[in-house]
């Protein structure tokens, strides 16, 4: 790989951002934010494989964890810091707004891309987009229990990457959800893969990082 790789790590900000940023070697001006899922962090396998692929097509990458896991190394987040996780995802834009001048999009696995979800639902204008990696719409086995409250305050167009077996929705819950989003929405639906979007341990969906560059660039270009 042609780009620069790097830990990053902003104290100046609270919660602070720590990852690891990708840089370019011929940059586009644009950026991308990944965060991880409720059980992960940002090394997770997925992020790390779609870092590479944006970034060689780019545009600068952070990959970040969000505020609970910098507090904790293992377990889930609880759900009454998940406003700190919030502001973890608005301070790392932060960050990446100094280092780039042209747009910057935010997308996250499961949990961190919900809260991506629900920052932009209230701060219209915080990026130019969001990719939505397994979107948790309902815990598995509860489709009663729907996370789409803030989706009509949604107005940042979407890109939602979802496996066809995944147990936190099925495809026609998904496209029903997308319906109550005002603003620009695509369905990337990825074939027999769960909500690890077939990156699970050693096994890796070779595929899937250059399908979802190709979806995400013609939905925001």
């Amino acid at each position: 790989m042609e780009e620069a790789i790097v830990s990053f790590l902003d104290n100046s900000l609270d919660p602070p951002v720590r990852g690891w940023l990708y840089t370019p070697q011929l940059a586009n001006s644009d950026a991308l934010i990944l965060t991880h899922g409720a059980g992960g962090n940002c090394d997770a396998p997925l992020l790390v494989a779609l870092s590479e692929t944006v970034c060689e097509q780019g545009y600068t990458v952070l990959r970040c964890d969000l505020p609970f896991r910098q507090e904790r190394r293992t377990g889930p987040p609880f759900p009454g810091n998940a406003e700190r996780d919030r502001a973890g995802l608005r301070n790392a834009v932060a960050a990446m707004r100094k280092r780039v001048s042209g747009k910057i999009y935010l997308g996250g696995h499961s949990y961190g891309g919900r809260q991506a979800s629900m920052l932009c639902a209230v701060e219209h204008d915080l990026v130019s987009g969001l990719l939505l990696l397994s979107y948790p719409l309902h815990p598995p086995r509860k489709p009663e229990q729907l996370r789409i409250q803030h989706l009509p305050n949604l107005r940042t167009p979407s890109l939602f990457v979802h496996g066809t077996r995944d147990p936190f929705g099925s495809s026609d819950e998904m496209r029903k959800a997308l319906e109550l989003i005002p603003a620009k929405t695509e369905l990337l639906e990825i074939e027999g893969a769960g909500h690890d979007l077939g990156f699970k341990g050693k096994v890796k969906n070779a595929d899937l990082p250059e399908r979802v560059f190709a979806e995400f660039s013609s939905l925001f270009r």
